[in-house]
């Protein structure tokens, strides 16, 4: 069974006994304009040539979404579940001979890449600083990567798959400026001598009710891998827009 399957099967049990459950649920939705700063790739990681997505070839931005769904338990403790899409698009002329995933393609080669990174993550988190104005939090977050990155070209195509499990440090600042109006700093990071991922949104929030809040943002995907089957590191930066809704 796929995981976007299984996840999608876990929001749906959980939406459809929300109505049952008392207050302590949320819905968190994002969407925006994603850009690629840097996307460089070289597979396999010892022997592959250097590709960079949105140097040696014209990289699109692209709209993407995110969903969080989350349960509070307790006044202090919580537990969601993410699921966060993306894929960018690239073409161009190669400029030079490049080997890639077992397949080579030849110099003036006119190619199209697509860069897939689909995770989905179940987060605990522990808020041990709750005053009336800052609350701040810390937790586990087990994220599971669904990767493609492909490049088809001159009659041929070769693509690299990956499929992992990565722990990471969570971490949530929130502070209340006034009734209406805070702000928030919320993500995922860790780094360890096989690669480093960093999920980081700093974001401006408006209340306009108890149960209803918009924000406006920006986040930062970082992050990659060097060994021996795959180099590949990158950086996204994206404008976000999002609602949140509790119930």
């Amino acid at each position: 069974m796929k995981i976007e399957t299984i996840c999608l099967a876990v929001v749906f049990i959980l939406l459809v006994n929300m109505s049952a459950v008392p207050a302590g649920w949320q819905v968190d939705v994002e969407t925006g304009l994603a850009v690629s700063n840097y996307n460089n790739v070289r597979i396999p990681g010892n022997t592959g040539t250097k590709l960079s997505l949105s140097r040696d070839l014209d990289i699109d931005q692209t709209v993407f979404w995110r969903a969080r769904f989350s349960r509070m338990f307790g006044d202090k403790h919580s537990l969601s579940l993410s699921i966060a899409p993306l894929t960018f698009n690239a073409e161009g002329r190669l400029e030079k001979d490049l080997k890639f995933a077992g397949d080579e393609f030849a110099a003036n080669t006119f190619v199209k890449a697509k860069y897939r990174f689909d995770s989905y993550r179940l987060t605990y988190r522990y808020d041990f600083y709750r005053r009336d104005r800052l609350r701040l939090g810390i937790g586990f977050t087990g994220k599971t990567r669904d990767a493609a990155i492909g490049v088809e070209g001159g009659g041929q195509k070769a693509e690299k798959t990956n499929t992992g499990f990565v722990p990471l440090i969570n971490f949530r600042a929130q502070w209340t400026i006034s009734s209406h109006f805070g702000a928030l700093l919320d993500g995922d990071a860790l780094a360890a001598p096989q690669g480093r991922a960093e999920d980081v949104l700093l974001a401006l929030t408006t209340s306009t009710s108890k149960n209803l809040q918009f924000k406006i943002g920006y986040r930062l995907l970082e992050g990659g891998a060097d060994n021996d089957e795959v180099y590949t590191f990158s950086l996204v930066n994206y404008l976000v827009l999002g609602t949140v809704w509790r119930f």
